[in-house]
């Protein structure tokens, strides 16, 4: 027994030197290479335009106006920080330009607003239909679930008309109100809460904690990481908002950073401040961005998270 113990660890270093497993190992490490070029090539095709818009906003706009690509920073980043966050630019060309500090905080609330209105309507109406037992309660959760097959565009003329009947336009109600149900967070919180087990449901009720008590101390602390993954998501889509407020906003005052940076592009021979162009964009890029960064393990943790 021990003359075997001793040639085992010859027989692993035979295997070290066998031709199959080298080349075996080979092809793994050429495979680990090619995944990484892949990714790393991804990366460089979606963060040029990055790159680009960045550097083009530190030059002037003589610069880009002569239809020069620089590829690194020029020394009028600051000018046109400053000018795009309190002028919307030099103005030379639009004398209403709306500076990007006010786009931006509009944005800021419409989005937020958003978002927490359409949690706090989407955790309540799946509270509602998995732990209440009342006539129709499928039937109204259908009815919910069925819009989502409606697109916006065949919801935003009745919507529109009723806005417009309320005296909401020109309005942050008006810009929030309107999107503010969501059925698609309705349903992913009915699915979670369908994974609360009934014994909470049971050893509430002999606590004697009524049905407020028992969301706001049970179901609420599970729903967490739920609730921060879709406030991640939801802010993002409330920021991104283009067609509604570009309907219903005309004073400039309540204008939001998507729909400003589409009028600060002139159309015809407008001469564009493409420097002030390329500033409000990086600046409307942060917001977001800092959500998912801020936000980024609750997120994670929200979407693969799967013990209660």
């Amino acid at each position: 027994m021990n003359r075997v113990l001793a040639e085992r660890p010859l027989e692993g270093a035979a295997s070290e030197n066998d031709p199959a497993l080298r080349a075996s190992r080979a092809r793994q490490r050429r495979g680990r290479w090619l995944a990484h070029g892949i990714l790393l090539l991804g990366v460089l095709i979606f963060a040029l335009p990055i790159w680009i818009t960045l550097v083009g906003s530190s030059h002037d706009v003589n610069t880009i106006g002569r239809g020069e690509v620089p590829l690194w920073f020029g020394s009028h980043a600051i000018d046109n920080y400053i000018a795009a966050w309190e002028r919307g630019g030099s103005a030379v060309r639009n004398t209403r330009a709306v500076p990007a500090g006010t786009m931006l905080w509009n944005s800021a609330v419409m989005a937020t607003l958003i978002a927490a209105g359409k949690i706090a309507i989407s955790i309540l109406s799946a509270y509602a239909v998995v732990f209440f037992s009342f006539p129709g309660r499928m039937a109204f959760f259908w009815m919910i679930f069925i819009t989502l097959m409606l697109p916006v565009e065949v919801r935003i003329i009745p919507t529109f008309q009723v806005v417009v009947d309320l005296n909401l336009t020109d309005s942050m109600a008006g810009l929030v109100i309107p999107v503010i149900a969501s059925a698609t967070a309705t349903l992913l919180f009915r699915q979670f809460f369908l994974t609360i087990p009934d014994e909470y449901v049971e050893a509430a009720k002999i606590d004697g904690a009524g049905p407020l008590r028992f969301f706001w101390d049970v179901v609420l602390p599970l729903s967490r990481t739920n609730i921060a993954a879709l406030f991640v998501i939801l802010f993002i889509y409330g920021w991104n908002q283009y067609l509604w407020p570009l309907l219903i906003i005309t004073d400039t005052s309540l204008e939001t950073v998507v729909v400003g940076l589409s009028k600060m592009i002139g159309r015809g021979d407008a001469q564009n401040e493409w420097n002030a162009i390329m500033a409000t964009a990086i600046l409307a890029l942060l917001p977001p961005v800092a959500v998912v960064i801020l936000m980024q393990r609750w997120f994670v943790k929200g979407l693969t998270e799967t013990e209660k």
